[in-house]
C-alpha cells in the first residue's frame, strides 16, 4: 500500500500541474500569484528543514518533494500567462513579509524543527490571499477539479509520510485544501440559489 501511495502521489501531482497550468494559460481560472509564490518558497524551506532535522531523505516526504515541482511550474505559468488580477496587492505583500521573517529567523538560528513548523503555518497562511480575494469578490476563481485532486493526493500521502514533520505536512495540506474547497462550494451555492449541482472544472 505504501509503495502504491508513493507513486500515486507523484502521478496525481503531475496531473494537477498540467491541468492547472492549462487552465491558467487559457484564462479559465484566475489563481493568486502571491499564494503560489508563498507555496513555492515555504515548500522548499519545509523540505530542507525536514531533511536537516532528521535522518530522512526527500523521498520520505514525497508529497513535499513533488509539491516543489508542482508549485514552481504553476507559479511560473501564472507569472507569464496569468490574468492581471492574479498580481500582488497590499494583503499579499504583508503575507510575503511574514515568510521573509521566518526564513531570516531560520538563517540565523539553524532551528530546523521550529522553522519547519513555522513554514507549515506559513503554508496555511498562503491560502489567505486567494481566500481574501474570493471573499471580497464573491466569486470562485479556482478549479474544483484541481483542488479535489489536491485534497485526494494529500490524504493518500499520509500513507507514505515518515516522521512527525512528514505527517504534519500531509495533515496541514489536507485541512488547508479542505477549508478552501468548503469556501469554493459556499460561493457557488450563494451564486446559484435553487440550482443544484456544481461544476467541478473551471
Amino acid at each position: 500500500m505504501e509503495k502504491i501511495s508513493f507513486y500515486l502521489v507523484i502521478v496525481i501531482n503531475i496531473i494537477i500541474s498540467l491541468h492547472y497550468c492549462y487552465l491558467t494559460i487559457r484564462k479559465k481560472t484566475s489563481p493568486s500569484l502571491a499564494m503560489w509564490i508563498f507555496f513555492s518558497i515555504a515548500i522548499v524551506g519545509s523540505l530542507c528543514s525536514y531533511v536537516l532535522e532528521s535522518d530522512y531523505n526527500p523521498l520520505d516526504n514525497i508529497l513535499n518533494t513533488s509539491d516543489i515541482i508542482l508549485c514552481s511550474s504553476i507559479t511560473f505559468t501564472i507569472l507569464f500567462f496569468g490574468k492581471k488580477n492574479s498580481r500582488f496587492n497590499k494583503f499579499d505583500l504583508a503575507c510575503l513579509g511574514g515568510v521573509s521573517l521566518i526564513l531570516l529567523f531560520w538563517f540565523f538560528s539553524k532551528a530546523h524543527f521550529l522553522t519547519n513548523i513555522s513554514l507549515q503555518v506559513i503554508q496555511a497562511i498562503a491560502y489567505l490571499p486567494v481566500i481574501n480575494r474570493m471573499w471580497k469578490a464573491g466569486e470562485n476563481t479556482e478549479s474544483f477539479f484541481t483542488w479535489i485532486l489536491l485534497l485526494t493526493v494529500s490524504v493518500i500521502s499520509l500513507f507514505t509520510a515518515n516522521g512527525i514533520l512528514g505527517i504534519l505536512y500531509s495533515l496541514r495540506a489536507t485541512f488547508s485544501v479542505a477549508i478552501l474547497l468548503f469556501l469554493m462550494i459556499r460561493i457557488e451555492l450563494k451564486k446559484r440559489p435553487g440550482k443544484p449541482g456544481l461544476s467541478i472544472v473551471a
